[in-house]
């Protein structure tokens, strides 16, 4: 970008003016009419996700209530034991659904009619401290009886220890930019006003590894990108 014209120089001055009486008066008791300048700036880090939740679980399906709940709580209780086998503590699975429902048998025209049945729904929410291991533990729910897997997700442990990171490239790119815009307009830049943040951890997925043939199924964790916008206000003198 070429040099800024004398003009653009007079305009970014006017709109720093132009506002400064209204935050100035907000911050501090500064005296009205003492210029400032605010700027967006964000931070960003990339980390590999080291924590995977997912849940599992049964549908079964039987002619009485009693039944269902009957047939639900052995296979249950075998998927359970089963994962904890797998190296999942307990404090890592936590029951999130049981719920029973009558089946009815259709009409033609879509209502429902005669009473068919009950199906139980049965899951269990699981958190995985091995990423690496969930296709391997989710083959093993499957063959312990799972017939529902759904709401895989990734997190990362030490997440706020990162965003502190994205944290100082923020200020730092917020700095940079005001220091920008104050020599442009002639003004130096003082002390920081006022600070704001928000946050934002985002996935990034990988391409999908291929298993081989009678291995575990290909799950890819992809990596998380920690996010802080920041809005700084800074004086000018």
């Amino acid at each position: 970008m070429g040099p800024l014209t004398p003009l653009l120089i007079a305009a970014a001055f006017a709109a720093i003016a132009l506002c400064g009486p209204r935050t100035a008066m907000a911050a501090d008791g500064d005296k009205p009419g003492e210029r400032f300048i605010s700027v967006s700036a964000t931070g960003s880090v990339d980390a590999e996700p080291d924590l995977a939740s997912v849940s599992v679980g049964t549908i079964v399906e039987a002619d009485t209530a009693k039944e269902a709940l009957a047939r639900s709580s052995i296979v249950m209780a075998k998927l359970i034991d089963g994962l904890k086998a797998l190296g999942i503590a307990a404090k890592d699975i936590q029951t999130t659904a049981v719920n029973i429902e009558p089946r009815y048998t259709q009409a033609k025209d879509g209502r429902p009619t005669a009473l068919a049945g009950y199906r139980l729904v049965n899951r269990v929410h699981l958190t995985v401290r091995e990423v690496k291991r969930l296709g391997e533990i989710l083959d093993g729910a499957i063959g312990l009886g799972a017939n529902q897997v759904n709401g895989i997700g990734f997190d990362v442990s030490n997440a706020e220890t990162l965003m502190d990171d994205a944290r100082r490239l923020a200020i730092a790119n917020a700095r940079r930019r005001a220091e920008l815009y104050a020599a442009a307009a002639g003004a130096q830049l003082g002390n920081v006003l006022t600070i704001s943040e928000t946050t934002n951890a985002s996935p990034r997925a990988l391409p999908m590894a291929r298993a081989a043939a009678g291995g575990p199924m290909p799950i890819e964790a992809g990596t998380r990108t920690l996010t802080v916008d920041v809005q700084v206000t800074y004086a000018l003198h």
